[in-house]
C-alpha cells in the first residue's frame, strides 16, 4: 500500500474537519492539528473522532447540539481506521494537548465525495461527558493529494448525553 496524503486541520477554541463520499476500497490519511484554549483543555479528557456521507444534505448546527450517537443510526457513519491499524466507526484520541494547546491526530477515511467529519470534545469523567463538537463539510477526499482544510472551531455545548460510541 502507498503512502496516503494528509489533509492538515487547525483548531481554534473548537475542533471541526471536513467530508468526502466513500469508495469502500481505499481510504487516504486525514491529519488534524487541534488547537484549544488552555482553559477549556483541562476539561477534555478524549476527542473523537466520526465520519458521515451525504454531508451536504445535514446541518452541522443540528449536529453539534448533543451527542452524535443520540442523531444518527450506527450504520451511518463511516468505518474509518486510526494511525494503529484499529477500525471503527468512531475513533477516539486521548487528550494530550502540548502547552501551546495543540494536538496532532490522524485517520484513514475511504476516498469519495460529500462527507461531513464532527469531533467531539469529551469530558475527563467516566462516563465521559459530551463538551462540545466541530463539523466541516469535505467536497472530496482523494488517494492522492488533498489540499489543506482548516477546521471550524469546536461549538461549546455541554449536553446530558453519553457520546460513546462502540467500535
Amino acid at each position: 500500500m502507498s503512502p496516503r496524503p494528509f489533509l492538515s486541520l487547525l483548531l481554534g477554541a473548537t475542533l471541526a474537519l471536513g467530508c468526502g463520499a466513500p469508495s469502500e476500497s481505499s481510504g487516504t490519511g486525514l491529519g488534524l492539528e487541534l488547537r484549544l484554549s488552555q482553559s477549556v483543555a483541562s476539561e477534555v479528557g478524549a476527542f473523537q473522532v466520526v465520519v458521515l456521507r451525504e454531508g451536504r444534505q445535514r446541518r452541522c448546527a443540528d449536529l453539534q447540539r448533543a451527542c452524535v450517537q443520540q442523531q444518527v443510526k450506527s450504520d451511518e457513519l463511516v468505518v474509518i481506521q486510526g494511525p494503529d491499524g484499529k477500525k471503527g466507526r468512531a475513533l477516539r484520541f486521548s487528550a494530550a494537548l502540548s502547552d501551546s494547546g495543540t494536538q496532532e491526530m490522524s485517520a484513514d477515511i475511504p476516498v469519495g465525495r460529500d462527507y461531513v467529519v464532527i469531533i467531539e470534545a469529551l469530558s475527563r469523567t467516566n462516563p465521559p461527558r459530551f463538551l462540545g463538537s466541530s463539523c466541516n463539510y469535505l467536497d472530496s477526499v482523494s488517494a492522492t493529494r488533498n489540499e489543506p482544510l482548516i477546521a471550524a472551531p469546536i461549538t461549546l455545548t455541554a449536553a446530558n448525553c453519553d457520546p460513546t460510541i462502540a467500535p
